[in-house]
């Protein structure tokens, strides 16, 4: 079923029932992060805990970069849709966070940096096309999201940044620590992030609040939060098959031994 059909069944099982109140809306909103936030997945905590070889640890970074490269496209998108001017003022800023801005080189080039750090080709990174077909497809599904629900729906998936700090300190601490390709210039997008991301999510989380006018349209907030966390999850679920378990690199991906054989 798809996001869409899943957020219109939603709208109709809740259509009846109380809207909550403001502070049980925010809980359920993190209640979403706490069970399926994608820090507890098995493969960030062999990536924390310094377990993963040098080539897997590239797998993921080349990857992961499909989606820091999606972020302000769906930002844009977003923008698109939206007539309030002071919105569309606040959201600009998360656009320049990734795409950079005059002297400001943006997240996107400190995950460059990251993978050039990895030693990984540029050009190959950017080009995409040694992501795994699911790390695709479920960041094209993010930005086909963001783009298709309601607009209060679509800021609402944004609040993973909600759990987000927590993950950037266990991945800084626990990189730096576990391995010795990692130093602490490839780190910076990381440690730029544990500002901005309480920012964002902080504006994200006080609109949602305001702007969701029934019980149908805070499920579907919630709802939204799941599905982000879906993405993630279903990213990290794909590598971990793919490069923990022998002979499962689907074909064009990304292979290790062809960067080092």
């Amino acid at each position: 079923m798809s996001p869409t059909a899943t957020l219109e069944r939603a709208s109709a099982d809740f259509r009846t029932m109380p809207m909550m109140n403001r502070a049980d809306f925010e809980a359920a909103i993190r209640a979403v992060g706490a069970e399926r936030y994608h820090d507890k997945h098995p493969l960030h905590k062999l990536l924390h805990g310094g377990k993963l070889n040098k080539a897997q640890v590239q797998a993921w970074a080349l990857n992961r970069y499909c989606y820091q490269s999606a972020v302000p496209r769906k930002d844009a998108a977003l923008m698109s849709r939206v007539h309030d001017r002071g919105l569309r003022r606040e959201w600009a800023h998360r656009v320049h966070d990734h795409d950079g801005l005059g002297e400001e080189p943006g997240g996107i080039e400190r995950w460059l940096i990251l993978t050039d750090g990895l030693g990984l080709d540029r050009d190959y990174v950017i080009s995409r096309r040694g992501a795994l077909p699911a790390t695709v497809f479920a960041v094209e599904a993010y930005v086909h999201f963001v783009v298709e629900q309601p607009l209060v729906v679509a800021v609402a998936s944004s609040l993973t940044e909600l759990f987000a700090p927590k993950i950037h300190k266990e991945r800084i601490s626990g990189m730096l620590e576990g391995y010795d390709f990692i130093d602490d210039t490839v780190m910076a997008y990381f440690r730029r992030r544990l500002t901005q991301a309480p920012r964002d999510a902080d504006f994200a989380l006080a609109y949602v609040l305001e702007h969701a006018a029934s019980r149908a349209e805070q499920e579907a907030c919630v709802d939204a939060v799941r599905f982000k966390c879906n993405v993630l999850w279903s990213m990290l679920d794909a590598l971990h098959h793919a490069y923990l378990e022998p002979g499962h690199i689907p074909p064009g991906a990304f292979r290790p031994e062809e960067l080092h054989g």
